[in-house]
């Protein structure tokens, strides 16, 4: 009798460090996207141009094993002239392989207008790659964790 009690409690906590768990991720992804829509609210526009693609391995360092999946990614380096006048260049914080743009690639600019060097190419995955990761997995390691309480709230 006493080892289902504990079977019970250990259930309930899993499944209440479940709920949380998504619960936290979701509000990451809804704070990331916060930021992008007040990023976009507030951002100047600009023309640029892709002058280069950098390519680098995110991994490294992280492990010594090597996966057969495990590619550099490229990651655009982008030029463009600020409200000022000045010359700008920045790199996105987004690379692929294969490679999302091309050098010589005309691309619209979005930057801050205080801070120039806040730049980002206007592209769905620059702007919503992060919210949409944390809010997908919050949402579904949440929603798990729902319907399991949901599914044995009756059993004693």
């Amino acid at each position: 009798m006493q080892v289902q009690v504990r079977g019970q409690g250990a259930r309930r906590w899993i499944t209440f460090g479940a709920i949380a768990f998504g619960a936290l991720f979701l509000v990451v992804g809804l704070i990331l996207a916060g930021v992008s829509v007040s990023f976009l609210a507030t951002a100047e526009r600009a023309p640029g141009t892709v002058v280069a693609l950098e390519w680098r391995n995110d991994h490294d360092g992280v492990s010594r094993k090597k996966r057969e999946d495990d590619r550099p990614a490229a990651y655009p380096v982008v030029e463009f002239t600020s409200a000022d006048g000045t010359q700008r260049t920045f790199q996105d914080s987004t690379g692929s392989n294969p490679p999302a743009y091309e050098e010589g690639e005309r691309v619209e600019v979005l930057y801050r207008a205080d801070s120039p060097e806040d730049a980002r190419i206007k592209g769905f995955t620059s702007l919503w790659l992060l919210p949409l990761i944390f809010g997908g997995i919050g949402l579904l390691i949440a929603g798990i964790g729902t319907a399991v309480a949901w599914a044995t709230r009756g059993r004693s």
